[in-house]
């Protein structure tokens, strides 16, 4: 049986094609070259070169030596290494469930048909996600000042005194947290996409067979969502470890460290104190830490998330 012209052309060596087929092969490979060429240089080259200056002492500029495995050694008994691991770990463990229920919680309100200004609010919950990250980080540092920010002023309208937020070691974190879940409004779009696609006749039939609603969200609707909770999980969870710029605008890591977070403390490592090698160390650790967490989720996937129809 013959095969088609493309598919005999991909199995060709170079030398067997035709005059007409090195020519479209030369022809897309100029045309993707730009593409590959930026693939390679910005991507490939600084992944490789990173893992290379992982085992060096390097200052970005100048000095240059082989050190091996001294870089993984020292982050071992670097006390404020494990002091911004546990923040990223504390900052991940919180967020991602809040952010994941408080964008679903929105999006099953808005999902309602009997809400009067319905594309009024989706519009107003929105918004936040699509403000610059600096000014809406410009805001809340402004909304947590303890003595003249709105929310202390407010609590204290009802008799509660506001703890210090940034300034407080013990709230920091959770002030980043909270301020987190005000640009939910991305995840409730996608939550709000999803449940469109829960089967009307499933709710209609467990209603007449007494269901209460309740338990048609947790056997109906849930069971549907699980893949855009799971999207949903992965993305935070990775953004999460990510954690770098609001700390960085608001805190620059204190009060105490409380808020120096993995990728701040890669930052300062690389950029203030000019030790690319360590850094690079750190850059490398990040990505097994990231990429063993993922693994393990989507490990478990199979367990939890159905896809419709399989």
């Amino acid at each position: 049986m013959a095969l088609p012209m493309d598919r005999a052309h991909a199995r060709m060596p170079w030398g067997r094609l035709s005059r007409s087929g090195r020519r479209n092969l030369r022809n897309g490979l100029l045309f993707t070259a730009p593409g590959i060429i930026g693939l390679f240089w910005f991507y490939a080259y600084p992944v490789l070169a990173s893992l290379f200056y992982s085992f060096t002492s390097y200052d970005g500029l100048h000095t240059l030596s082989w050190v091996g495995l001294r870089n993984y050694s020292d982050l071992a008994r670097d006390g404020l290494f494990w002091q911004s691991l546990f923040n990223t770990a504390y900052y991940v463990v919180l967020s991602v469930p809040l952010t994941v229920l408080f964008a679903f919680g929105l999006a099953l309100l808005l999902n309602r048909k009997d809400i009067w200004g319905l594309a009024l609010f989706r519009t107003i919950f929105f918004i936040p996600s699509i403000v610059p990250l600096i000014s809406s980080t410009l805001l809340w540092l402004w909304l947590f000042n303890p003595q003249y920010g709105l929310i202390n002023t407010v609590l204290s309208y009802v008799g509660i005194n506001g703890p210090g937020w940034l300034n407080d070691p013990a709230w920091a974190k959770p002030a980043l947290v909270i301020m987190g879940l005000w640009s939910v409004g991305g995840w409730m779009v996608i939550f709000l996409a999803g449940l469109q696609n829960v089967p009307v006749e499933l709710h209609e039939a467990a209603e007449l067979d007494g269901a209460s609603p309740l338990g048609r969200l947790l056997h109906i609707t849930v069971p549907f969502m699980s893949p855009y909770f799971f999207f949903s999980a992965i993305s935070n969870l990775i953004f999460g470890f990510q954690y770098f710029l609001q700390a960085f605008v608001m805190t620059q890591g204190g009060p105490a460290e409380s808020t120096t977070f993995y990728s701040l403390y890669l930052y300062q490592n690389a950029f203030q104190y000019y030790r690319m090698g360590y850094a690079s160390a750190m850059g490398w650790i990040l990505f097994l830490l990231v990429a063993a967490c993922t693994f393990v989720l989507f490990k478990s996937s199979a367990r939890h998330v159905y896809y419709g129809g399989q």
